[in-house]
Formats: C-alpha cells, sequence, structure tokens
C-alpha cells in the first residue's frame, strides 16, 4: 500500500486507465436506448417523405382565394386520409377534404383548417356531406413540406451521443433500422460486511440493512448502467470470491450472460482485522501458484486518496475484469462511486461526461486540512449549502450536487467559489 495520501486527479487517471471504451456492435434500434453511438448516423430517406396536411381541413389552390382574405365557396371534390396513396390531383375551383398527415393532392398548395371554414369541424366516422365549403386564405400553408424536418443524408447524430428516446424516433422516421453503437455496461454491484441484511429483513442483534448495495445498483443505472447485484456478502473470502467469480461468468439466472464489465465492491477495504476485500486482494487465489491473468486478483493497487470521505480505495482485476473496491461508509461509498465509478462507467461507454459548476457558497463550512472535502449541498437561488451532517445517508437524499473543495482550503467563506459536482 502507498504510504503518501494519493490525489483524486490521480486515482481517477488510474481508473480510466482500468478500463477501455466497450467495442462497437449493431443493435437494432428497439434495443439501442442508452447505448452509445460507435459511428455518426445519417437520414436514409427525408422527414416527411412528401408534402403532407398539417392539419385537418381542406386542401386548395390558393390562386382560387382573394388575396385581400375575402370568402370564396368552393366545390368539394374527394376525401384524402392519412395513409392514402392514390391521390387525385385538384382543379380550378376545387377544394379536397384532407386529415392531419395524408398527401397534399397534386396542384394544390394550401390547407385551410376545418374550423376557420362553414363545415367548422369534421365528424368523427361520419361520412362527409357537404358539396360545397366557403372558407378564406389564411396567414399560414399549414404545410408540411417533403424533407423540412429531415432532409435525406442529413447528419442525425454524432459518433459519442448517448441514444435517448427521442433519437430513437428521429430515427425510426429517418429509416434506421440497425445502429452501430457500444451497449450499456453491465455493472456488478457487491455490499460486504457480516452485519449487513438485505433490505425488507428483520434485523437481528447487531445487524443493519445492507443501504451500499441498492444505492450503489441504483447509481450504476443513472450512469447508464445495467446492473446485478450480489450480496451482501459476509466477511469471508471464500464468499467473496464466490461472488467475484459468479460477477465474472454472468447475470444470476442467466448461463449465456455476457458476464460483468466493471466490478463494484463497497466495504472491507480499511485496515480493519476484519477487512474481507483487502484479505483477497492481498492473497494469490487458492491453488495457484501466482497471480495472473483470469486467476484472481492482478493489477491490485490500493490507495489512501486525500478525500474526506472516501480515503479507503483499492483497484485491481479479478480474472481479467476492472474491479473497483470503495469504502464500506455510505456517504464515502456514494461520493466515490461519483468520483471514481461514474468516469469508469462513462469510459465504457465510450462518454466523457461530467456535469460541474462553479457556484458561490451560500454559508461558510470548514474543510479538513490535506484532503478534498466531498460534501452534500443543495443548490438554491445560485448558491451552494450543506445539506444537514455531511456523514447521513439523509444528506445524499436532499442533496443537488456534491460539494468538491480542495486540500489546501481550511474554511469556506461565504460568497466563495466552490465547484460542485450536479448530480441533478
Amino acid at each position: 500500500m502507498e504510504s503518501r495520501l494519493r490525489s483524486v486527479t490521480e486515482h481517477v487517471e488510474r481508473v480510466r486507465a482500468l478500463v477501455a471504451p466497450l467495442p462497437a456492435a449493431t443493435l437494432d434500434l428497439g434495443d439501442a436506448q442508452g447505448s452509445v453511438l460507435a459511428q455518426d448516423l445519417y437520414a436514409a430517406v427525408s422527414v416527411p417523405p412528401f408534402d403532407s396536411a398539417a392539419m385537418d381541413g381542406y386542401a386548395v389552390r390558393l390562386a382560387d382565394l382573394p388575396a385581400g382574405g375575402g370568402p370564396v365557396t368552393l366545390q368539394v371534390a374527394g376525401d384524402v386520409a392519412a395513409g392514402r396513396s392514390d391521390v387525385a390531383g385538384i382543379g380550378p375551383g376545387q377544394a379536397v377534404r384532407i386529415m392531419t398527415g395524408a398527401p397534399l393532392p397534386p396542384g394544390a398548395d394550401a390547407v385551410i383548417p376545418v374550423e376557420h371554414t362553414s363545415t367548422g369541424r369534421f365528424v368523427a366516422g361520419a361520412p362527409r356531406a357537404e358539396d360545397t365549403v366557403t372558407l378564406a386564405r389564411r396567414p399560414r400553408s399549414h404545410i408540411r413540406g417533403a424533407g423540412e424536418d429531415v432532409r435525406e443524408g442529413q447528419l442525425l447524430a454524432r459518433a459519442g451521443r448517448e441514444v435517448t428516446a427521442a433519437l430513437v424516433g428521429t430515427l425510426a422516421a429517418s429509416g434506421t433500422v440497425r445502429v452501430p453503437a457500444r451497449r450499456r455496461p453491465l455493472v456488478a454491484v457487491i455490499s460486504t460486511g457480516s452485519e449487513l441484511v438485505p433490505v425488507g429483513m428483520a434485523l437481528g442483534p447487531g445487524q443493519i440493512t445492507d443501504s451500499n448495495g441498492p444505492m450503489l445498483a441504483a447509481a450504476a443505472r443513472a450512469a447508464g448502467a445495467d446492473v446485478v447485484r450480489l450480496g451482501p456478502v459476509p466477511d469471508d473470502p471464500v464468499t467473496l470470491r464466490a461472488a467475484l467469480d459468479e460477477a465474472v461468468r454472468a447475470a444470476p439466472g442467466d448461463a449465456n450472460g455476457p458476464g460483468a464489465d466493471l466490478i463494484v465492491t463497497a466495504g472491507g477495504v480499511s485496515a480493519g482485522a476484519a477487512d474481507v476485500v483487502r484479505e483477497v486482494l492481498a492473497a494469490p487465489t487458492p491453488g495457484t501458484a501466482a497471480q495472473t491473468e483470469g486467476s484472481g486478483a492482478t493489477d491490485v493497487d490500493v490507495a489512501t486518496v486525500a478525500m474526506s470521505p472516501g480515503k479507503p480505495q483499492a483497484l485491481a482485476r479479478w480474472r481479467g475484469v476492472p474491479w473497483l473496491a470503495l469504502p464500506g461508509n455510505p456517504v464515502g461509498a456514494y461520493a466515490s462511486f461519483e468520483l471514481f465509478a461514474r468516469p469508469a462507467v462513462d469510459r465504457l461507454r465510450g462518454l466523457d461526461v461530467r456535469v460541474y459548476r462553479s457556484l458561490p457558497a451560500a454559508v461558510a463550512w470548514s474543510s479538513p486540512a490535506g484532503k478534498l472535502q466531498v460534501l452534500p449541498v443543495q443548490v438554491s437561488d445560485g448558491a451552494a449549502e450543506p445539506c444537514g451532517s455531511h456523514h447521513a445517508l439523509s444528506a445524499l437524499a436532499a442533496a443537488d450536487g456534491l460539494a468538491l473543495v480542495p486540500p489546501d482550503v481550511e474554511k469556506v467563506r461565504t460568497g466563495d467559489l466552490i465547484q460542485v459536482l450536479m448530480l441533478r
């Protein structure tokens, strides 16, 4: 273990060096949400692909409507509904009933909304009864021109962009069927501690409910990963090794699962006699002469990071899979996830996204000398203020972000600018 305190910046770089972007694959558009594009995407077809009505009303020729806006009565020559392909042209003195999204009849160059005509409204399911309609020129044409939204060949999204629901809609409309992208990584979350019991289980003497497992799993999902939870596991190296092996093999219940791309553990990484993660990291896998790639823990890097909370940290690979060992203190575990595990997930996804704001302190507070203070804060009226006790989980629940106070600052004064890692 290193004797010196490692800076947060250096530890982040070591974390990022431990992981690499997932390889690109071709995903069905319906399965692509949450993935990250590996190539630029261009429209295969224009949107809309033809001139269409933007409103329910009457398709007309502007040449038949007085320029001064006076009313005129036209013959109703037919109906056009959305999805029609056999659309006849429109002649002088004629109007055609047309529904939103229907193709514009040849010769028409405007749509007059039905509410601005003598008809007033259309009755759903009722056949056309009017032979004529009285209407007048309107300020707008109410036509969606072919390619008005997207033109064939237009750039829709750059490589590195996350596929959102809105982007899925745009890609579908413009003819995209398959998407070259990096899938959502699978993160295995393992909480450790013999005192922990799963959520909902009655507590015995000396026991507490596992909050780290659900919290870190939720944080990983929020970061764009799929998650498998294992544990809580007791402070027993054999049980922890079995959980790590299960994470490497596949998601529980799926014999053909891809296996974890990243393992995140909470607890057992400090200097206590029962710190099981440290024990597993320090010893070769039973039955092996040495720690080699694919057989237990390799690339072990145990560090004391200059931050509070979250000082004890460790990095390794378990049978080749990157492993981040975070402290067991819940606030420290969460702060460590945001500072270290989320950048690892971002890198797996092919992203480099961190949202910081420089905000004035709403009140004064003290900070430990020589350590980066990670403090849950609320943001109100453009200023940051601590959320109660920074060691309490309830402070995290109320936080809008994490204030990052530099190691050389021992006192934050009202109005000082503080860097805040935004959580929402």
